[in-house]
């Protein structure tokens, strides 16, 4: 292999597998508890297993790795021919593996940037690729991170939830507490701001509340070209319904993903989850 900068991430960007392995992403797995047992995302537990143990409120934690797993990610990075690494992961208000990284950094054979993109999500797969491809064309690590930032600072995200339940016991909705007095009256829209899960609104209904983020979405793309990526837990067929109105709707639309969130962000958004992350190119 070529020496080249290479782009590291974490499990919760929800890449697809092909997209990964053509652009040489590598993406270091967070891990869910479940019970007793720890699991890694993506190879050990299914959303399936997880979405079940959630209706049945069964203990569900979350966890960073370890800097260790990440020093190993590194190393192999670096023997494969890597002269730098980019390391890009899901907002640092959420979770602490950007700090572990940055703790393994310090370890690495090769020169490591970590970076706290403040994103969650394919909000996060985006930046991913935005690096990578700066990195395809010759650039530098400080090209790849440039890359990152910028389509970090255009990209939106925002969420529908069925309930603010498993966000609360997760401790993941800041300022999004304001809304939990009025939680069973209400179906809550959110939005990724400042790294952080934000209220956005409050509607009365699930029918209006998805019909509402669509339009969130569809006027955030404007005209301008435009990545889109739809999530859902345990809602494929609502998924596939929104994705299908956006099609429609953004003038601009480059490419679209539709994929099931993982068990990290689902052990903290629960089944019926609804996401849509805008990006423009």
């Amino acid at each position: 292999m070529s020496r080249h900068v290479a782009i590291v991430t974490d499990s919760t960007a929800y890449l697809p597998a092909r997209t990964m392995e053509r652009h040489g992403i590598t993406a270091v797995p967070l891990t869910v508890v479940l019970g007793d047992r720890a699991l890694e995302e993506g190879t050990e537990i299914s959303t399936r297993a997880l979405a079940q143990a959630l209706q049945k409120r069964r203990p569900v934690t979350t966890s960073r790795p370890a800097p260790a797993v990440f020093e190993e990610t590194y190393r192999k990075v670096a023997e494969s021919g890597a002269t730098g690494i980019v390391s890009l992961h899901l907002s640092a208000e959420l979770s602490g593996t950007y700090d572990a990284a940055v703790v393994a950094a310090r370890q690495a054979p090769v020169p490591v940037r970590v970076v706290d993109t403040g994103m969650i999500a394919m909000a996060l797969g985006f930046c991913a690729l935005a690096a990578a491809e700066a990195a395809e064309s010759g650039g530098t690590v400080d090209e790849a991170v440039a890359a990152a930032e910028k389509r970090a600072a255009g990209t939106s995200a925002y969420f529908y939830v069925d309930t603010l339940d498993y966000l609360r016991r997760g401790g993941r909705i800041g300022a999004a507490q304001a809304l939990l007095g009025s939680a069973l009256a209400v179906k809550p829209l959110l939005q990724l701001t400042d790294g952080r899960i934000e209220p956005l609104e409050k509607v009365r209904t699930a029918s209006k509340a998805i019909a509402r983020l669509e339009e969130i979405a569809a006027d955030r793309a404007g005209s301008a070209q435009v990545d889109v990526a739809v999530h859902h837990l345990a809602a494929p067929d609502r998924a596939s319904a929104l994705a299908d109105r956006l099609r429609t709707r953004v003038s601009g639309l480059a490419d679209l993903h539709v994929s099931e969130v993982g068990a990290v962000i689902g052990a903290h958004t629960g089944p019926g989850l609804l996401g849509v992350v805008v990006s423009p190119r």
